[in-house]
Parts: C-alpha cells; structure tokens; sequence
C-alpha cells in the first residue's frame, strides 16, 4: 500500500482554493500552519466510506473522485473534484461518519483542517460561510436533479444528460464542446448506474448520428444545443 507523503505548509497553495478566495493573507498563512499536508499518488485512498474522520479537504493540487460500492461490488461514482475545490464539510458539519470513498484521481496534494478550525473560519469570515451554503444548495438542486434522471430516464438518456453537464463543465465555444481527457466508458457508467458496455454502445450511435466524436485524447460534442434539445425534450416528457 502506498504511503501518505506529508508535505510543507503553503499559504501561496491555499491562495488558488475557491473556498479562501478573498481570505486576508495573515489569516492564510495562520490556516496553512493549522492544516495537515499530504500528497497521495494517483489511485491512493484518500477517505474510506464510514470513516470517523470529520476533517474538511482543500485540493492545492491534483484531482480526487467521489465514489462508493455496493454490496455486490458495483461501483458508483458521484463527481470528481479538482485542484482549487474542496470536501469534506458535510461530515465536519454534521460530525457523521464519511458517506462515500475518496481516491486520489491523479497525483495530488491535500491540506486539511478539523472541524473546529472549519468552524472558526466560517464564523470568522463571512465570504467562507457563503461559498459554503452555496456549494450545499448547489448540491441539493444536483442531486435533485440526478434523482428525478434515475427515476425517469432510461440508460440511453441518462447517458446524453451526464456528457451535457461534463460538456458545460468543459465550456461551449461555437455550439462544440470539447471534453478533455475523455472520460473512461467506466466512469460514465458509474455516474449514471449502468454498465460499461451499454455506454459503449450508446457513444458509438452518437458517432453516428454526428453528435459526438473522439479528437486527440479528447471526446468532442459536436452540436451541443442539439444534445440539450434531446436531454430536455426527454425530460419534459417523462
């Protein structure tokens, strides 16, 4: 098993985290020194589901993913976070046990801070309380959304609704979208709870139709306002 890598404070590291954006520098520089440093190697474990650990994350650099696994062993995935995000504040909230795995997506390096630092920073600094509730309303109307698709949407749709929003994440120039890296068949899979092979199949009649194509390691939408034609049109008649 690889070994969690400690690494030097950085108040310049926590300037480049959403969360902190506006924090004045001597708060900073008092937070980089109240948080734990540590690098972890692409693959490696991060969180463990049910985990007692109420720490919140900060990614100075690198990317985690979001998953859990049922008992079968089915792995669903629920989002990546990337360099500049942050997890890891429900638990230091609520102070209940982890509800999801979290691995290091590629190299990355982590500071974390307990919860009662968490919990300062937020009295402290009204801007921080307010990306916070922010990010949880966000994640209420996410997750609103994503049940509504389960529960109404087939494979097929489910599979259009997830590469729209990976292609707003990615940013639309001139109706095309280009996603990159493109995403493994398996990590779609795991967003919208089916089987690799069906997202296979579904991707390859996107090509088909002109909607999609691969280009240089990325996964290119081509006609962007069609396939939230589609998404939509679908949604309204389920």
């Amino acid at each position: 098993m690889a070994q969690t890598v400690a690494a030097k404070p950085s108040a310049l590291g926590l300037r480049a985290v959403k969360l902190l954006a506006d924090v004045p520098a001597d708060a900073l520089e008092q937070l980089a020194q109240q948080c734990r440093w540590r690098r972890f190697a692409s693959g490696q474990r991060v969180i463990s589901r049910d985990a007692p650990d109420h720490d919140v994350y900060l990614i100075v650099g690198g990317k985690v993913r979001i998953t859990a696994f049922s008992g079968a062993g089915r792995q669903v995935t629920y989002r990546d976070f990337e360099a500049g995000e942050w997890f890891g504040d429900l638990a230091a909230i609520d102070g209940r046990a982890r509800s999801a795995d979290v691995d290091a997506a590629e190299d990355t390096l982590l500071a974390s801070m307990s919860p009662a630092v968490f919990r300062r920073l937020l009295h402290e600094h009204a801007i921080v309380c307010d990306r916070v509730l922010d990010r949880l309303v966000s994640l209420v109307r996410d997750l609103t959304e994503r049940v509504f698709d389960f529960s109404t949407l087939g494979v097929q749709n489910r599979v259009h609704a997830e590469l729209l929003r990976l292609a707003k994440q990615a940013g639309i120039q001139g109706n095309v979208a280009r996603i990159y890296p493109a995403p493994k068949h398996s990590d779609i899979a795991g967003k919208v709870s089916t089987y690799r092979e069906q997202v296979t199949r579904e991707l390859s009649a996107m090509a088909k139709q002109g909607l999609v194509q691969r280009s240089e390691g990325a996964l290119v939408i081509r006609d962007v306002a069609r396939l939230e034609r589609i998404v939509s049109e679908v949604r309204q008649s389920a």
